[in-house]
């Protein structure tokens, strides 16, 4: 009885430090999970306490008076996370040799050669965990008396004997439903508790696995390509959990949703639940690859439901010898096209992702990809993606990265529209590829800084108007009409300024500076590039010599090109675009005057439709009053942050006399 009673507790520290978005942070699924699985497996779970994981970042210090009470410390370690664990991890060890830590996650690598690489560089951990987690940690903690850790799957350490041991990976867990769901288990009830002030986003997992395997990516090379699934009864319990603890945003982890058929079902259990209870406000997918239907029916639902402001429809490179290189040639861009018309054709916002940087993309390959792109349809927003190199994937093994010449800079790690005032020691990097054999470093930087200069002039609206215009009657290429932006801009002294920014900002990028503009007067964030000339254009004095400079440059090419344009045409087209900016401080309605039926070109366009050129007085009202912003931050925060990927930065207008033509699709108001 004596000894019982001295019996202590094992004190277990667990650490995922994630990102604040929009002032909210996500609940620690990762780490919750690991944390259910061992209280339901343990022999005597009663003789463990696990401590409140760390979810948001801390100073280092601090981080570790939180932790240094405990036994043992495990650290759910990512790409934008892995620093601070490392510091964090440090600190421990220097204040007790005799605390175990432990490190999991996707940036652990799991090559026995570059394990053990790790664990020398980094004396404080004294294990790592590789592939799926729970079985590893389980056995961990039921082994961490006697430190036997030869008796725990997947996982690597240095012996007593100085020795690197690499033990066997763990067999994926099949039956996934043996996994407790951390929200139904309690496992966050006392984290609520503690922080009632915290806003919260929610993970959720409706199966594991994918079957594509992208050399860029580790999903499915982790998984093996099967693919599990948790029980729906499971699935909707959590659903019910989120709902009832008002939890605004949940971001759905499968790598494919609704490529199961009772995916339909899961869509449509969260639009119940939003309905009932008003919660969750959004649920954000990562679409199945090759199913159109599927993929159309379940985001209508969502759009209909106000579940989605955006549908993100992925194709990261046009160029078929890119997609064979990256193993992606077995998903399909006619998928993309077919989508693309039919959420059109619905007036659901869609938006698509580029990488810049694959292997075998050349910059005039990738470039004719974006033209194609928007005149397949993708008018609200194309992201443009910095190829980051992920620990464990194929484009991670040095003989990929010399086959297709890859350069790589250490680029500070930033998120965008993340806080300058960010707590803690924000140290962390990403590898990027800012060069390859196809794509020189300095056609990485003409790549870039094109990428930004489409960015700011279509999808960022300020001439979206005549390129339309331009593309549609006169065949003009995106492509070529973005390069007058960039090139050859003598006595242009606005357009050059801002050339020459993006330029310099590529160049700082492949030197090792964040991917983002710190801006202290604009809500103290982190702005993507083009959105932080957009800003300054708009907020301050320079729109009007921005769009005079943009006549000049668009009339000496349409002379160029020989082009046989009405007197005024363009000029009309130019500065109507002007008019429909959202700006600060608008308190009435402008009606203008045109000789020309521009606005129906460009609102047919937009929506799929070709509209013939006629001539004549046609007055159009554009509508400055169905939303106002008083103020900076609220413009900043409404029209620039919320609105870039449903390209929200136009006013509706309307034809007088005529109903109202939205400028894009009605959900983008």
């Amino acid at each position: 009885m004596h000894k019982q009673a001295d019996k202590r507790q094992i004190q277990v520290g667990l650490v995922q430090v994630g990102e604040s978005f929009g002032s909210e942070y996500y609940l620690p699924y990762s780490i919750g999970l690991l944390q259910a699985y061992a209280q339901k497996y343990l022999s005597a779970p009663g003789e463990y306490n696990f401590h409140l994981p760390i979810y948001k970042r801390l100073g280092v210090e601090a981080a570790a008076d939180r932790l240094s009470n405990c036994d043992i410390v495990f650290f759910s370690s990512y790409l934008w996370n892995h620093n601070i664990n490392l510091k964090i991890a440090g600190a421990l060890k220097s204040r007790r040799t005799d605390i175990v830590i432990v490190f999991g996650g996707p940036m652990v690598p799991e090559a026995p050669d570059a394990a053990k690489k790790f664990l020398r560089d980094h004396p404080s951990i004294d294990l790592i965990c590789y592939g799926e987690g729970e079985v590893p940690f389980l056995k961990i903690l039921e082994n961490v008396q006697q430190k036997a850790w030869e008796k725990a799957p997947s996982a690597g350490f240095i012996n007593k004997e100085n020795h690197y041991v690499h033990n066997p990976r763990s067999e994926r867990i099949k039956d996934i439903d043996e996994i407790p769901s951390p929200y139904l288990e309690g496992v966050f009830d006392a984290l609520l508790k503690a922080y009632p002030e915290e806003r919260w986003s929610a993970l959720i997992e409706t199966n594991r696995g994918c079957p594509f395997t992208c050399a860029y990516c580790y999903w499915g090379k982790k998984t093996r390509s099967r693919v599990y699934q948790f029980g729906k009864e499971r699935i909707f319990s959590e659903i019910d959990w989120i709902s009832r603890n008002k939890i605004k945003f949940v971001f759905c982890c499968d790598a494919n949703f609704g490529m199961l058929e009772r995916d339909r079902e899961i869509a449509e259990k969260v639009a119940e639940n939003k309905k009932l209870y008003g919660y969750p406000e959004a649920f954000s997918v990562q679409n199945t690859k090759n199913s159109t239907k599927k993929i159309f029916e379940m985001q209508k639902l969502f759009n209909d439901s106000g579940l989605q402001k955006g549908v993100n429809l992925a194709l990261q490179s046009l160029n078929e010898k890119t997609l064979k290189s990256i193993n992606r040639s077995n998903i399909s861009n006619e998928v993309y096209k077919d989508l693309q018309n039919m959420f059109t054709q619905n007036n659901i916002p869609t938006f698509s992702d580029l990488i810049i940087g694959l292997p075998d993309e050349s910059y005039g390959s990738f470039t004719s990809g974006v033209s194609g792109l928007i005149e397949s349809g993708q008018h609200n927003r194309i992201q443009f993606i910095n190829l980051t190199i992920l620990e464990n994937t194929e484009m991670a093994d040095p003989e990929y990265q010399i086959r297709y010449g890859f350069v790589l800079a250490d680029s500070r790690l930033v998120p965008h529209h993340t806080s300058l005032d960010d707590k803690g020691d924000r140290g962390e990097f990403q590898k990027l590829v800012v060069g390859t054999n196809t794509m020189p470093e300095e056609d990485w930087i003409k790549t870039r800084v094109f990428c930004w200069m489409i960015s700011l002039l279509y999808f960022n609206k300020l001439l979206q108007v005549p390129f339309l215009l331009l593309n549609s009657l006169y065949s003009a290429s995106f492509r070529e009409l973005t390069e007058i932006f960039i090139k050859g801009l003598d006595g242009c002294g606005k357009l050059s300024e801002i050339a020459s920014f993006f330029t310099g900002k590529a160049m700082d990028i492949q030197k090792g500076g964040s991917e983002h503009v710190a801006s202290k007067e604009w809500l103290n964030l982190w702005w993507p590039a083009d959105e932080y000339m957009f800003i300054k254009l708009c907020a301050g004095d320079g729109l009007d010599e921005f769009y005079r400079e943009a006549e000049f440059v668009l009339s000496r090419f349409a002379g160029e090109k020989g082009l046989e344009m009405p007197d005024g045409l363009l000029h009309e087209a130019i500065w109507i675009n002007k008019d429909l900016i959202k700006q600060l401080f608008t308190e009435t309605n402008l009606e203008v005057a045109l000789h020309f039926n521009i606005l129906e070109i460009y609102h047919g366009k937009l929506n799929g439709a070709d509209i013939p050129l006629t001539e004549g007085p046609v007055n159009y009202i554009i509508d400055r009053t169905a939303a106002r912003w008083s103020n900076l931050d609220d413009w900043l925060k409404e029209v620039v942050w919320y609105g870039s990927k449903r390209g929200a930065y136009h006013y509706q207008f309307k034809n007088a006399g005529r109903d109202v033509l939205t400028g894009g699709v009605k959900s983008c108001r």
